[in-house]
């Protein structure tokens, strides 16, 4: 069959099924290197707080990236810029494997980051573009089943990897992303490409030192960090309202229902990917368990979203954004309940209570992610779409300098009765705070979109 003879459906399916195998390892790729910190750390004689640039200086990238790539979106054709991301993730792995010196390694992983973050864009333009409003669920849920397998296969592939090879090994992975390269290049559309206008590279400078200082001051407590973030910040708001062609037009913070989405994704963010970080915490430390272990014991987890992630999707197309939202709401309490119990005991029973937490972080990044695209218009859909990926990042890494401190404070008592372990206490504890913050930022949803939305597929934003 001739490229020009296929449906935008049938592309569109295509290109999800690449999609998916592509975030699959650009998941595995983010968190994989969690585990040979210490390795790392070892062989070239570094502290903590020098090795941990390993993942800082990816995540800094990647989140900086992702607005960019969005807003090149708007004037490049995504074939094109998918391309040339893919090249440089491909480029900054063989920098990585290549590496003798720790400079090559950070210079390897930013490489990554930087080609990477086209990745989300993609991840999120893809459904919007080749979906139509009562099908995009689906296509949004698809994305997530490869984002929750590829975060699950890090751990698990990453310890059989160093117990076999050498954690260098790791950089060879995100090789197997050039197989779907030619996929994009044969069904992504020629016509794609945006307005030729001027792209305001200054205020993209702003915005991505204001992103770079605030992650800095989050990942290592440092208030001249977030000084000069808020700093930028501002100046950044400055340019976007005198510049001719603002980097981001402030008209998409006009958009009442959008940014209120931005800041309630921003809080079930934080409160729905703590558990990634809380559980290898707490499995380590209070059960004793190696790496390869804690990704098997997370693997269930992931098994089940893989299975049920489209359903999640298929409840947003057939009964509207909030029922997907309450129902992710109950998961995630029950989930975290159940981990408020289990913490400290048997790591069977916190592999089960884990299937609840993945399973409702998958649903309610695509009700968050649904409920957004349909307040852009399509003018605005990279760039808004950049800026919602962007801010997970931001809320990841304040959910983890938050939860990191709390950690370190420890607590003499468990507000659940069950857990016995004092060492679990703390676990237990946030867990508890994390089920009744799920309940407060789903009324604040309900109030501000449950009432308004049908209960078919929820109201589409003027231009869709």
């Amino acid at each position: 069959m001739k490229n020009h003879a296929i449906t935008p459906t049938a592309k569109g399916s295509i290109l999800m099924r690449a999609l998916v195998f592509t975030l699959v390892i650009s998941s595995m790729n983010a968190n994989m290197f969690n585990i040979v910190l210490p390795t790392i750390s070892k062989q070239f004689e570094l502290s903590q707080s020098q090795v941990s640039w390993v993942i800082t200086s990816y995540m800094i990238v990647y989140a900086v990236g992702a607005v960019t790539f969005g807003k090149l979106t708007e004037k490049y054709r995504l074939k094109d810029l998918l391309t040339y991301g893919l090249l440089l993730f491909v480029l900054g792995s063989i920098a990585g494997v290549a590496a003798t010196e720790y400079w090559m390694i950070i210079a390897g992983r930013v490489a990554q980051a930087g080609g990477a973050s086209v990745i989300p864009a993609m991840a999120m333009i893809i459904p919007v573009r080749y979906f139509s409003p009562e099908k995009r669920g689906r296509a949004l849920g698809t994305s997530a089943i490869g984002i929750a397998l590829g975060t699950a296969l890090g751990p698990i592939v990453a310890g059989m990897v160093i117990s076999v090879w050498s954690w260098r090994i790791l950089f060879l992975i995100p090789l197997l992303s050039l197989l779907t390269l030619p996929v994009y290049r044969k069904y992504l559309n020629d016509g794609e490409s945006g307005q030729a206008g001027p792209i305001d590279w200054l205020g993209g400078l702003l915005l991505a030192g204001a992103v770079t200082a605030i992650l800095l001051a989050l990942t290592n407590g440092s208030f001249p960090s977030a000084l000069a973030g808020v700093l930028m910040l501002i100046l950044f708001i400055l340019r976007i309202r005198s510049a001719a062609a603002p980097f981001i037009h402030p008209d998409i913070f006009r958009n009442k229902q959008y940014s209120i989405i931005l800041m309630i994704t921003f809080c079930i963010t934080a409160i729905s990917f703590s558990s990634p970080y809380l559980i290898p915490q707490l499995l380590a430390l209070v059960n004793g368990l190696s790496p390869a272990y804690i990704g098997i014991v997370m693997l269930p987890a992931a098994i089940v979203t893989t299975v049920l992630g489209r359903k999640g999707g298929k409840l947003a197309d057939e009964h509207g954004n909030p029922r997907l939202v309450y129902i992710a709401a109950a998961l995630l309490g029950i989930g975290f309940l159940c981990l408020s119990s289990a913490a400290g005991g048997s790591a069977v029973l916190v592999s089960l209570s884990l299937i609840f937490c993945v399973l409702g972080q998958s649903f309610m990044q695509v009700a968050m992610s649904n409920t957004a695209s349909q307040r852009l218009t399509p003018e605005q859909t990279g760039v808004g779409m950049g800026l919602f990926s962007m801010l997970t990042f931001i809320s990841a890494a304040t959910s983890t300098a938050i939860l990191g401190k709390v950690l370190d404070a420890g607590a003499s008592a468990a507000f659940n009765p069950i857990p016995k372990n004092q060492a679990s206490f703390v676990f237990s504890n946030i867990f508890v705070v994390l089920a009744v913050l799920v309940v407060a930022v789903s009324v604040v949803y309900y109030v501000q979109f449950g009432r308004k939305e049908s209960g078919s597929s929820g109201t589409i934003s003027r231009g869709l």
